[in-house]
């Protein structure tokens, strides 16, 4: 029986914490799906095309990583896809409340996905996209932040 996990987000842009957070999943899962949520109503910097095309570059040296978009009830993605949990990265105790109170909803929606917390690697715990964002448009140094391929994307977008 394969084990497949779900890892969402808006991943705009992905960021080494997102990174850290797939590589160390990859070790605990036959399968993660990396998958870019889809939200209209939400206005992004990057399209969902140039995020899955990052996040597939990201992990093109994973075996077990693949990467897909999705739009709807996250549970329903999980279960279509076949997955046994839904992987979420925490930075802080700030991000828990939040993150603790979608997992409690996707369990009342589907208690047979269950909701992993893993924290990031301490290095990345104050990186957020949109301050990656920021720092980039005023010109900052990123190269520790993001994989090279995100730096790359971002200042083709500013410079």
């Amino acid at each position: 029986m394969s084990r497949i996990a779900v890892y969402p987000g808006s991943f705009d842009p992905p960021t080494n914490g997102h990174c850290d957070i797939i590589k160390r999943s990859s070790k605990l899962f036959d399968c993660v799906i990396v998958t870019v949520a889809v939200n209209p109503a939400k206005k992004h910097f990057f399209s969902v095309d140039e995020r899955v095309d990052m996040l597939q570059e990201i992990v093109s040296e994973y075996k077990n990583i693949e990467v897909d978009q999705f739009d709807g009830l996250l549970v329903e993605y999980a279960e279509k896809k076949g997955a046994v949990s839904i992987i979420r990265g925490l930075r802080a105790l700030s991000d828990f409340e939040y993150e603790f109170e979608l997992a409690l909803m996707n369990r009342h929606l589907n208690s047979s996905v269950d909701t992993i917390f893993m924290m990031t690697d301490e290095h990345y715990s104050f990186i957020r996209s949109s301050l990656v964002r920021e720092v980039a448009r005023l010109g900052g140094d990123i190269s520790d932040k993001v994989p090279r391929v995100v730096e790359k994307y971002l200042k083709e977008r500013f410079f």
